[in-house]
């Protein structure tokens, strides 16, 4: 024999999208119930909060410090790699920039002797005060000039004299004008060295 129930069974639709259209429904206004007053004193239980305790914390712990090492050693190594490969893209850029230069060096000393003997004239002088002026931005730099103190490091002595007209050895005259790309000698300049008496 079934059981009769004394209330009727109530189905509630709370869907958000409507099966048959698929649009998004409208907020259904909450029906308050015939027994309003027991339900706003009944007291609403919230799920407790994950606790991590016992002997599965020590784990977990020792677990993250191992995971944070191994971040912090991967993090340093691509630090250094950085850096590393940035050293590296100098290195061969500035190789890479000395060596044009070292190639135009003939074509620089035959500029500079054109405009000691008053022959770079005209559309030429514009081209090599062009030339002259890209390389010394790119950070080739002339030396050499009279009178300033000899240093073998930078000079090649060609020949040597003595004079009274200075008290270390110095550049008496200049043969060939010396070349420097940053901190690197392209071509020591070439030099006669004036000894003092």
């Amino acid at each position: 024999m079934a059981e009769e129930f004394s209330e009727p069974t109530v189905i509630r639709d709370r869907r958000r999208l409507d099966p048959e259209t698929g649009e998004v429904r409208a907020e259904p206004v909450a029906e308050a119930p015939a027994d309003a007053e027991a339900d706003v004193a009944a007291p609403v239980e919230t799920p407790a909060a994950p606790t991590v305790g016992g002997a599965d914390d020590g784990a977990a712990q020792a677990l993250a410090d191992e995971r944070l090492e191994d971040l912090l050693r991967l993090q340093a190594e691509y630090v250094n790699y950085r850096k590393r490969v940035d050293r590296d893209r100098d290195v061969a850029r500035d190789a890479a920039l000395s060596s044009v230069a070292e190639a135009l060096l003939p074509v620089l000393d035959d500029v500079h002797l054109a405009r000691q003997h008053n022959d770079l004239t005209g559309p030429f002088a514009a081209i090599a005060e062009k030339l002259e002026a890209t390389l010394g931005r790119f950070g080739l730099v002339r030396y050499g000039e009279v009178g300033e103190p000899f240093d073998p490091a930078v000079h090649e002595a060609l020949m040597s004299s003595h004079s009274d007209e200075y008290e270390v050895a110095s550049v008496g005259q200049l043969l060939q004008p010396g070349y420097r790309f940053g901190e690197r000698v392209l071509r020591p300049a070439r030099v006669a060295v004036a000894d003092p008496q």
